[in-house]
């Protein structure tokens, strides 16, 4: 962790080390449980989380969130925390994710209406709905349709795999006006639990990141008032496109500080573990594959870093998020497979966490773009320039 910590300010290197000490204090002893639990909301350490305001320091003090809406320290928190368990430390700041159509598309009526609640003593969860049982990485291909009426807009269509869906209460759902016209018709729609039509399928039970629950969202002849669109008919692929770019450069810190949890424990064990008269540390195929997963961490980081800079910037960071992404997750696969190759039997026993570490690393590489599509956004941004 010692590179580029003179760039930070007192506040970061603050919240930094708040949220360190919040992963090893309350995350980290009850990871192994949640994952156990599998598909229960662990609500407890998400309350001791939002009384910290873990859960709404990214969204603007306006509307009572922290106001550290740089990308930068958001990046910082997110490798503390998901060192601590990846799929916690995501969960605790999912509104972020959920949040950002809202802010970049709605109104001010429409953001104190559903992000305020984010913010509260008791903060409500967000949950953003774009997957498809058809459509994934092609996100302009989405067939859920919005269709104008009188009053509003009557939305037809499935969404699978969103995240908090059932534990959140506010979602926003992509659809098109315009089907067959792709991004063109691309919108974005608020959905309240509870709205007619509107109904979520039990939990997908899965390999890992299991403190976050996934399901399906069924809209069958749901007719929602005028006010819940967000901006303008067309307008959510801009939306969309930006919110991925942001949350790539977060996933990928959060990629970061798993692989940084498989590299500090691969090392305490490595010292204390003898065989053949030596601890294993001293044994160079173990020693070289802790140095190249050091190297690994370090370089993710720093990706990692230039791509929050730059966006905080202003400029276009498609590629340099495309790759942070794509390195950090290929990174916190590498590294966990090495922490259960370097523990050896006990890496593949539920007993350490490391096993467990190795299934949610999977995740990194296929949410928000497969590593395929992080190489094609990289590639065609090469070509094109």
């Amino acid at each position: 962790m010692s590179a580029g910590l003179d760039e930070l300010t007192p506040e970061q290197r603050e919240i930094q080390a708040l949220c360190r000490d919040f992963a090893a204090r309350e995350i980290r002893p009850i990871s192994q449980a949640v994952d156990e639990a599998d598909t229960e909301m662990p609500w407890e350490v998400w309350a001791k989380a939002a009384a910290l305001g873990l859960t709404s320091y990214m969204l603007p003090e306006e509307l009572g969130g922290g106001g550290l809406t740089d990308v930068f320290t958001q990046a910082l928190v997110q490798e503390e925390l998901c060192f601590g368990c990846s799929g916690i430390g995501n969960l605790i700041t999912s509104n972020g994710f959920a949040a950002k159509p809202i802010l970049v598309l709605g109104g001010e009526e429409q953001k104190r209406r559903w992000v305020e609640p984010m913010t509260g003593e008791s903060p409500t969860l967000g949950a953003l709905a774009i997957t498809e049982p058809g459509v994934g990485s092609d996100a302009a291909a989405i067939q859920t349709t919005a269709t104008r009426t009188e009053n509003g807009y009557v939305l037809r269509g499935q969404k699978s795999w969103i995240s908090s869906a059932g534990p959140a209460s506010t979602y926003v759902v992509f659809a098109t006006v315009k089907p067959g016209s792709r991004s063109k018709g691309i919108t974005a729609f608020v959905l309240e639990k509870g709205d007619a039509g509107f109904t979520i399928g039990p939990p997908v039970r899965k390999m890992g990141q299991r403190a976050i629950i996934n399901a399906e969202l069924f809209l069958d002849d749901c007719e929602i008032p005028l006010d819940r669109r967000l901006g303008e008919e067309g307008q959510g692929f801009r939306g969309l496109m930006r919110t991925f770019d942001l949350s790539r450069i977060t996933l990928a810190a959060a990629a970061t500080g798993l692989a940084r949890a498989a590299l500090e424990y691969s090392v305490d064990y490595a010292k204390s573990r003898e065989q053949f008269g030596k601890p294993i540390a001293q044994h160079q195929a173990v020693s070289f594959r802790i140095a190249d997963m050091a190297l690994r961490v370090d370089a993710s980081r720093l990706l990692v870093w230039r791509a929050a800079r730059l966006a905080d910037a202003g400029a276009d960071i498609s590629r340099e998020a495309a790759m942070a992404k794509l390195f950090a997750s290929e990174t916190a696969m590498w590294c966990t497979w090495a922490a259960v190759q370097t523990l050896g039997g006990w890496g593949y026993s539920r007993e350490m966490p490391v096993e467990k570490w190795m299934r949610d690393a999977k995740l990194e590489e296929i949410e928000e773009g497969t590593s395929d599509i992080q190489r094609l956004i990289i590639s065609r941004s090469l070509l094109r320039d």
